[in-house]
């Protein structure tokens, strides 16, 4: 064991107090912002929109309020709504389930697999007469298996809305994150790859068509002042969260490239562990930019509070899985209908991974993790 476990120190979880310490250059942006009053669309977001769709590869990108609103925009723009099914995976943050039951329709949850990802082997026995659109999840920095979701949907005339809130600059096959369905939809919470100071989000794709449409129906529908060409919504990208995105975006190869460092060095440090952990399969197709590094283990529990106790701000994500939250028990699912999904919720565990860490605190970390099995096996 490394003398750094006797070391006490923090392995902080959240990079926001590192990320944010020198605000001057973001509070000079503010101040030249206030003085325009370009507060509503302003040329901000006209700006970040347009560095945005470069940085992803694709063609267009629209700002809206939230990641969760990147997600449901699209889905209502497209008609699907109450009587409609949407297939997607239950190995998730809430925010997605909950867009597809913001549009009226049914969310149908098919099984993930060993990167924590929907299982295409999976699909198609979810598929009924009421099936409309698959929205599989990029979850944790991977990617779905594009290629094959995308034969399936093909198949069955189904439309693809990429949930990729956690998969800023992933790839498959060389094809980014949001470029295999209609749409994709991008979430900048303070605590993913990119970030704002609040709720922000992001739509992208390769549709002019819907590009056009997309840009009123986050305004109310509004051509301008007093022309509404359709009934819409309130969910514009703020223009001060636009100023700090401006900012950031461009440390964005920085935060990823931080990030999968990070994750190369837990993976060769936990390689020779298992059973005891397990380092998820890495598909050599995908680009994972690992907006959460997890890990299977044995006494989850208490490893969590072993290295909390010591420091290191691990979590969980998530210890109830969404179809066995109350918030879903009207769709009459039980436990075991999704044992991947239910198991990972009982061995899974995140160890902070963020680009701010030091080597010195990634090191702590990884000592601390085999400590905790050394004391068990001895």
């Amino acid at each position: 064991m490394s003398s750094a476990v006797n070391a006490p120190q923090t392995v902080p979880f959240s990079y926001l107090d590192r990320q944010f310490a020198n605000l001057d250059d973001y509070l000079a942006d503010i101040r030249e912002l206030v003085l325009t009053g370009d507060f509503t669309l302003g040329k901000p977001v006209t700006e970040f929109e347009q560095r945005f769709a470069k940085m992803i590869g694709l063609p267009y990108a629209i700002g809206v309020n939230s990641g969760t609103d990147s997600l449901i925009l699209p889905m209502k723009l497209m008609g699907i709504g109450p009587g409609d099914e949407v297939i997607t995976s239950p190995n998730t943050f809430i925010a997605t389930v909950g867009a597809i039951a913001m549009t009226g329709a049914t969310p149908v949850f098919t099984d993930s697999n060993e990167q924590f990802v929907m299982d295409p082997d999976l699909l198609e026995a979810a598929i009924t007469p009421r099936t409309k659109a698959i929205m599989p999840v990029h979850y944790t920095g991977a990617m779905a298996d594009m290629p094959r979701i995308a034969a399936i949907a093909k198949k069955h005339n189904l439309m693809i809305f990429e949930d990729a809130c956690q998969s800023i600059k992933a790839g498959m096959d060389g094809k980014p994150a949001g470029s295999w369905g209609l749409t994709a939809g991008y979430s900048l919470h303070p605590l993913k790859n990119l970030n704002v100071w609040g709720d922000a989000g992001v739509i992208v794709t390769t549709s002019k068509d819907l590009y056009d449409r997309l840009r009123l129906y986050r305004n109310h529908g509004l051509v301008g002042r007093d022309e509404v060409a359709f009934f819409g919504h309130n969910s514009r990208l703020d223009s001060l969260q636009a100023v700090v995105g401006n900012r950031l975006i461009e440390q964005t190869d920085f935060i990823t490239e931080g990030k999968r460092a990070h994750a190369k060095r837990y993976d060769e440090a936990f390689a020779d562990m298992a059973p005891m952990i397990r380092v998820p399969y890495r598909d050599p197709r995908v680009h994972h930019v690992f907006h959460l590094y997890m890990l299977r283990v044995q006494e989850r529990d208490e490893l969590l509070k072993y290295l909390n106790d010591r420091g290191v701000e691990a979590k969980v994500h998530y210890p109830v899985p969404v179809h066995l939250q109350p918030a879903a028990a009207h769709l009459g699912y039980k436990a075991g209908d999704f044992p991947v999904t239910e198991e990972d919720s009982r061995v899974c565990i995140t160890l902070p991974a963020h680009q701010h860490l030091t080597a010195d605190e990634v090191s702590y970390a990884i000592d601390t993790v085999r400590a905790f099995y050394g004391a068990k096996k001895g």
